[in-house]
């Protein structure tokens, strides 16, 4: 084999990792973009729900998703990437995907955040090859007025799960049986 043929192998056969390199986000801003916006997503919920300050304060570490998009026409799905932040700086990347079958149609979008109210449960989250949503997630739910339902039983739940901003066609945004995984972006 000439020095030409191995070169040209050698770039036929690097391109598409090269390619998949570039697909994945490597040398991208992905980081960047989702960190902007978790920031707006923040910002948003703390001027919508300020009860959530209250939660972030005691909180050992926050999963905010800024956008999940979920679709069904009889079986279901949904994804989205987000942050979590300890003491305010991002330390991890996550997606997180759920599947769904049963009577649903349209779409929707959404933010959620996770409120890890203890270290093990953090930890538990952190050291965990794919987390998934279960009974062990307590829902603050929003009334009318902006406030948040949050007492003393809610406090002590060690994960607590925060959806705002929905819109779309799409009844209910629950979270039990998404799984969420570390990405690099």
């Amino acid at each position: 084999m000439t020095a030409f043929s191995r070169r040209r192998f050698i770039a036929a056969a690097s391109a598409p990792l090269a390619l998949a390199a570039c697909g994945n986000g490597i040398g991208a801003n992905g980081g960047q973009r989702i960190d902007s916006r978790v920031d707006a997503a923040f910002n948003f919920m703390y001027n919508q729900l300020p009860d959530t300050q209250v939660l972030a304060g005691k909180a050992s570490g926050i999963l905010m998703m800024p956008v999940v998009t979920e679709a069904g026409l009889g079986i279901g799905g949904a994804y989205g990437r987000g942050a979590l932040r300890i003491n305010d700086v991002t330390v991890d990347y996550y997606s997180t995907t759920a599947a769904s079958v049963g009577l649903q149609i349209g779409g929707q979008q959404y933010s959620h955040a996770l409120f890890f109210m203890t270290e093990p449960a953090l930890n538990n989250f952190r050291t965990s090859p794919g987390w998934v949503a279960g009974a062990d997630v307590e829902y603050a739910v929003s009334n009318n007025a902006g406030g948040l339902r949050t007492g003393t039983t809610e406090l002590l739940t060690p994960v607590i799960a925060v959806v705002f901003g929905q819109a779309g066609l799409l009844a209910g945004a629950s979270l039990e049986g998404a799984k969420y995984n570390r990405i690099i972006p």
